[in-house]
C-alpha cells in the first residue's frame, strides 16, 4: 500500500502539473473546495497520523523527519501555497511512510497506539488496523482529485492497485 501510495501521489501531481495554477485553486464544490485544497488536505492528514504513529514505543526513526514538522491544527489548513512546495512536501511524507511500513514488525502493527482526536479525545486502537484506515483515507480522497482533475480536463488515466501487483504463473 506505502508503494501504491507513493506511485499515485506522483501521477497525481505530474497530472496537476499540467494545469495552470489558477485550475488548481478553482474552487470545484469538492470537500475542500479546489484540487489544491484537497491535496493540502492529504498532506495536513498524512501528517497528523504520521505524527500519531510517531508515539510508537519502537521510536520508528523513519519518522524522524515527519516528528520535525509542524503538527496541523485543522483538516482544512493550507500547509502548502502551491505546487512546488507541495511535491516536495509530498515526496518527504512518502518517503517516510515507504521506509516506515518497510520496517513494522508483526508485534508493531498488533500494538494498541494510545493518541488524541483532533478534538482531544483519547483513542487507543491497533496500529494495523489504523494503517487500513490512514491508506484508505489517501485513497478516497485521491478519487476526488481524479474527478478535480477530469472536471479540469486532466485525465489521469488508469488507477487501480492492481496495476501494481504482479500476475502470478501458477
Amino acid at each position: 500500500m506505502a508503494r501504491y501510495n507513493r506511485w499515485m501521489n506522483e501521477r497525481l501531481l505530474e497530472a496537476c502539473a499540467r494545469l495552470e495554477p489558477a485550475a488548481l485553486s478553482a474552487d470545484r464544490g469538492a470537500f475542500f473546495g479546489s484540487l489544491l485544497g484537497t491535496l493540502n488536505h492529504l498532506v495536513v492528514a498524512d501528517t497528523v497520523w504520521l505524527h500519531r504513529f510517531a508515539l510508537h514505543p519502537a521510536r520508528h526513526p523513519q519518522l524522524d523527519p515527519v516528528r520535525a514538522l509542524p503538527l496541523p491544527t485543522a483538516l482544512d489548513q493550507t500547509v502548502c501555497e502551491d505546487l512546488d512546495t507541495l511535491r516536495t512536501r509530498r515526496a518527504l511524507l512518502d518517503d517516510c511512510i515507504e521506509h516506515w511500513c518497510a520496517a513494522l514488525s508483526e508485534a508493531d502493527l498488533q500494538h494498541v497506539l494510545h493518541y488524541r482526536s483532533m478534538k482531544g479525545v483519547p483513542v487507543g486502537r491497533r496500529l494495523g488496523n489504523l494503517l487500513l484506515h490512514f491508506f484508505n483515507h489517501q485513497t478516497h480522497h485521491r478519487g476526488q482529485a481524479t474527478t478535480l482533475l477530469s472536471q479540469a480536463g486532466e485525465d489521469m488515466g488508469a488507477t487501480d492497485l492492481l496495476l501494481l501487483i504482479p500476475e502470478d504463473e501458477t
